[in-house]
């Protein structure tokens, strides 16, 4: 696999990533800056490594688990923490987050991040390229499995932070029910005045408390230059939610 060297987080970490295919972009650090600081973190469909690694280097985190089902992917997730300084703070496993044999403990993380496939197989034409098609071609159900996986492996009291597409609210909302409460929903915008094109969900574990819909972030200004809120999160490394 060829891969090119990056900098991210204002250059605090440093990533290996395929130079074709599934690389990580803003996503991975939104979804990193809104989770909660945790022990044992949890991060399912990690890619390179991108959200688990940015975690630790913010100090969100203590130990994270890293899932990748691509190989080729799963060996660049444990070559980025070594790069990093962080192997003793990472656990690398190679499996499917929808399979039933993943070596990981029941009700023991305190945090499990998400960034799961988006795009729908019926509508759209699957990348040539497998790795990305897996890493963005989503099933009707694959929402529903992804979250049952989380909840799985939840603590109760545990926080689980997604990243999605806008239309995924109302397959989130109800794969949550039962299983979640204190639901945040945060939209991602562009620039102003345009529509969302991400939302960021948080859910704890057990909870009952009612669902809140809060400001969102805005990426880019009406020119195209980052807002000051976007540099604070994106190469500051600061929180979304200022926990």
């Amino acid at each position: 696999m060829e891969t090119t060297e990056d900098a991210i987080l204002g250059g605090r970490l440093k990533l290996l990533q395929p130079k074709r295919g599934h690389r990580a972009g803003h996503d991975a650090i939104l979804l990193a800056a809104a989770a909660p600081k945790s022990d044992l973190a949890l991060d399912l469909g990690a890619g390179a490594g991108t959200a688990g690694l940015a975690l630790l280097v913010r100090g969100a985190a203590k130990m994270v688990t890293m899932v990748e089902i691509d190989p080729a992917l799963s060996k660049l997730s444990a070559q980025n923490a070594n790069r990093n300084g962080l192997d003793n703070a990472t656990r690398i496993l190679c499996g499917d987050i929808e399979g039933d044999d993943l070596p990981l403990q029941t009700d023991a993380y305190d945090l499990a991040i998400m960034n799961p496939p988006f795009n729908d197989s019926m509508t759209l034409r699957p990348s040539p390229d497998a790795a990305r098609a897996r890493a963005h071609v989503a099933r009707p159900d694959t929402a529903e499995r992804w979250i049952a996986r989380a909840s799985r492996h939840l603590k109760a009291g545990g926080c689980l932070t997604i990243i999605h597409r806008p239309e995924a609210t109302l397959p989130i909302l109800k794969s949550l029910e039962g299983r979640f409460g204190a639901i945040e929903m945060l939209p991602v915008f562009p620039k102003p005045e345009s529509a969302a094109i991400r939302l960021i969900v948080r859910a704890i574990k057990g909870r009952k408390t009612p669902t809140q819909m809060l400001p969102g972030i805005t990426l880019n200004d009406s020119e195209g230059k980052p807002t000051a809120a976007a540099e604070r999160i994106l190469r500051g490394g600061a929180s979304i939610f200022g926990d």
